[in-house]
């Protein structure tokens, strides 16, 4: 008898630890992990590192000799955000850069 309260008992615990388990990946999975680029402040032209580093909202706008035509952040493997709008640069951490913007350290993504 007290073999088969076990049984129930340890049923009842797997089914308990089962739904706590996951109501804690349901919470979890609601709750925001990382900033998203949109919550990211803007990296200024005035910003000292971004001075440091020639960075321009708008790479058509530079006159940095370095800039090839077609290079922009959408484009350098250090931009993590989408094709157009803001999006998060590896050389500004916690900002976002312009995805039309350019910088001296712009490198480009490899295909």
């Amino acid at each position: 008898m007290s073999h088969d309260k076990d049984i129930e008992s340890r049923r009842r615990f797997l089914k308990a630890a089962a739904g706590t388990a996951a109501a804690v990946a349901l919470v979890g999975g609601t709750l925001p992990r990382f900033a998203h680029a949109a919550d990211l402040p803007h990296v200024s032209e005035t910003d000292p590192t971004a001075k440091a580093l020639g960075y321009v909202e708008n790479a058509s706008k530079t006159t940095d000799s370095k800039h090839k035509a077609g290079d922009d952040c959408a484009n350098c493997q250090f931009y993590s955000g989408g094709p157009s709008g803001y999006g998060p640069c590896q050389l500004f951490p916690g900002k976002a850069v312009n995805a039309k913007g350019w910088c001296v350290s712009h490198t480009a993504k490899k295909a």
